[in-house]
């Protein structure tokens, strides 16, 4: 464990992680995507589920669902060595999660991909990446993990942990939501194929977001055209009234965001 216990201000000669093994508890989609980034990265990796033995692995990651985190860890715990990391690839749960690891003398951390992971073969190259641990030992190790599985570790607090996740599930989960909304009245309008007519103004939207943030805001809101707004209003109470309510929320954290670019 030297090359993860390394000080991880050396960010320029990331040394590989070449002793030890990693046990990765759970093999759906996080845990498949992490264990080729792993291997990939050249480190040697055995994955199961929680009657997976641990036993000489010096790091055990569970990616299993949030609420079945305690319980796996709780699982694994009678085959701890004492000094084993220990973490969770959740982005929400905090390491109270991991009390039985803590109790059998391991340090915990956490490592959540900042990644839409919609097979167990994503590739996680690049992806920004969430850490947390118990200790220094533990917050470098799983920095020097993250690193040598080529994503861009960042810290976040532990009290700060839902707000972060929030804030995650609102850029992915609710874009889904929102563009699937879109395409639902796109198509009541009578165009065919609304999803393929409206990803090129989407991913153009994004690119526009990355580069500028609220100074790439767009449309009759920033305009201040307020007529158009209210013909869309109209047009949603015939075509899809459903979807009044979200267009209402949404017109009006666009004139807020509007107002402060």
């Amino acid at each position: 464990m030297r090359e993860l216990e390394r000080d991880h201000t050396d960010t320029a000669t990331s040394a590989p992680v070449t002793e030890g093994r990693i046990a990765i508890v759970g093999a759906g989609r996080a845990g498949g995507s992490i264990a080729a980034a792993a291997r990939a990265a050249g480190l040697e990796v055995v994955i199961g589920s929680r009657e997976l033995d641990p036993g000489g692995a010096s790091i055990v990651l569970l990616c299993v669902p949030d609420d079945a985190i305690r319980d796996a860890c709780e699982a694994v715990a009678p085959a701890l060595v004492p000094g084993t990391l220990v973490g969770h690839a959740s982005g929400a749960t905090g390491l109270g999660a991991l009390t039985s690891a803590a109790a059998a003398g391991c340090e915990t951390f956490s490592l959540h991909p900042l990644q839409t992971i919609p097979t167990p073969q994503t590739d996680l190259a690049g992806a920004p990446c969430a850490i947390a641990a118990s200790s220094p030992r533990g917050s470098t190790a799983a920095r020097a993990l993250a690193e040598r599985m080529g994503m861009r570790p960042f810290d976040v607090p532990e009290e700060g942990r839902a707000a972060y996740h929030a804030a995650a599930s609102m850029a992915s989960n609710f874009l889904i939501a929102l563009e699937e909304s879109a395409a639902q009245l796109m198509g009541s309008a009578g165009v065919e194929d609304p999803r393929e007519v409206l990803a090129p103004l989407v991913l153009r939207t994004a690119a526009n977001w990355a580069d500028s943030g609220a100074a790439a805001l767009t449309g009759p809101i920033a305009r201040g055209d307020e007529a158009t707004v209210t013909l869309h209003l109209e047009a949603l109470a015939k075509s899809a009234p459903e979807l009044r309510p979200l267009y209402e929320a949404l017109a009006e954290r666009t004139r807020e965001v509007g107002a402060g670019s």
